[in-house]
C-alpha cells in the first residue's frame, strides 16, 4: 500500500511558493503521492503543473476536481498540460460530481441524474486523454473534438469519486479506481472494495486503484483531537454522499472515521488499511498544532 499526503496549503489561504514547499517537503520525506483538492481557491491542475515543474518525481494527484463546470474538452486539456509540464507519467486525474447545493445552488448548473452525466462524461472524456480525439453524442454531453499535444505526454491515471452502487459500478468498469472521503474501514472493506473489484472484473480490466483519504493525527489526547475534528469536518456529516457512507459505517460523524490516536493506534489503524484492500492511504495532516503535526509526520515516515 502506498502512502501519500493530502495537502491542506490551500484550503487555509496558503500561498503558490507555500503549496509548492510542502510537495517539497512530501517528497524530501519519501512520500509516494501528494494530493491537492479543488475547492473555491487555485485552480487545482494549474497548481500542479506548477508543482510538477518544480518538484520531482513525486505523484501528483487531484482529490478531487468536480466535473460539471469544465467541459470534458477542458478537463482533458487541462490534465494533459500538467502531466506534460510534470515530465513524467506522474498525474492521476480524480474526478467527481460535487455536491448538489454546489452544483445547483452556487453555480446555477443542473444536477439531475447525476451518475448518468458521469457516464456520459466519462465516455468524452476518457478517449480524448488516451486517443486525442472523440465523438459521442448523449442525452448531456456530445463531443466531437480533438487535441493536439506531444506523443510523449502519457494519459493521466483517472479515478473517480465513488461510493454509491452506480458510481462504483463506472468507476469499475471505465477507470483506474476510485477516490474516498469521509469512508471508514467497515465501509471501504464491505461496499467499495467488492463492489469496484466486482465491476472492473466484469469488464476484463486490472484490479481496481481504492485510494482512501482520511483525517490523520497523532495525539495523546485522541477524544480532544476527535471533538476538533467534529468542529473542523462538520460539514461532511450533512452533505448527502458522504452521510450515507458514515450512517453505513455505523460513524455519528467524521469524527468517527478519523484516524486519531498516539502512534501505535494510528499505525495500526493505517496497517489495517492495507489488510482490506485499499491500495494508497492519503493522509490528510490538518492540524495547527505544531506538535501534534510533527509527531503525525514522524509517524507517517515510519510507514513508508
Amino acid at each position: 500500500m502506498n502512502l501519500g499526503i493530502f495537502d491542506a496549503t490551500v484550503g487555509s489561504g496558503g500561498t503558490i511558493d507555500e503549496i509548492v514547499a510542502s510537495a517539497a517537503s512530501a517528497h524530501q520525506d519519501g512520500f509516494a503521492s501528494w494530493w491537492q483538492p479543488q475547492i473555491f481557491g487555485f485552480e487545482t491542475l494549474t497548481l500542479l503543473a506548477i508543482v510538477g515543474r518544480e518538484v520531482q518525481d513525486i505523484a501528483l494527484g487531484t482529490a478531487v476536481v468536480p466535473i460539471y463546470p469544465r467541459h470534458p474538452v477542458t478537463m482533458a486539456a487541462e490534465a494533459l498540460t500538467a502531466q506534460a509540464a510534470a515530465r513524467g507519467n506522474r498525474l492521476t486525474l480524480g474526478i467527481g460530481l460535487s455536491h448538489q447545493m454546489v452544483i445547483e445552488s452556487m453555480f446555477g448548473m443542473s444536477y439531475a441524474r447525476p451518475a448518468h452525466y458521469m457516464g456520459e462524461y466519462l465516455a468524452a472524456l476518457m478517449p480524448l486523454l488516451s486517443e486525442r480525439s472523440v465523438s459521442v453524442s448523449g442525452d448531456a454531453v456530445s463531443v466531437s473534438a480533438g487535441l493536439q499535444f506531444p506523443d510523449d505526454v502519457a494519459a493521466p491515471s483517472v479515478l473517480v469519486a465513488a461510493l454509491g452502487p452506480k458510481m462504483l459500478d463506472l468507476a469499475g468498469r471505465l477507470t483506474d479506481g476510485t477516490v474516498t472521503w469521509m469512508t471508514g474501514p467497515k465501509t471501504l472493506e464491505s461496499h467499495i472494495v467488492p463492489s469496484i473489484r466486482a465491476a472492473a472484473a466484469d469488464a476484463n480490466r486490472p484490479v481496481p486503484r481504492v485510494v482512501a483519504c482520511l483525517p490523520t493525527c497523532v495525539t495523546d489526547d485522541p477524544d480532544g483531537e476527535r471533538s476538533r475534528v467534529a468542529k473542523v469536518f462538520e460539514i461532511y456529516g450533512f452533505l448527502p454522499s458522504y452521510r450515507a457512507m458514515l450512517d453505513r459505517e455505523g460513524a455519528a460523524g467524521p469524527a468517527d472515521v478519523a484516524i486519531v490516536g498516539d502512534e501505535d493506534s494510528v499505525r495500526a489503524q493505517i496497517e489495517a488499511l492495507r489488510a482490506i484492500g485499499v491500495s494508497e492511504f492519503v493522509a490528510v495532516d490538518y492540524s495547527v498544532d505544531p506538535e501534534r503535526k510533527a509527531r503525525t509526520r514522524d509517524l507517517l515516515r515510519t510507514l513508508l
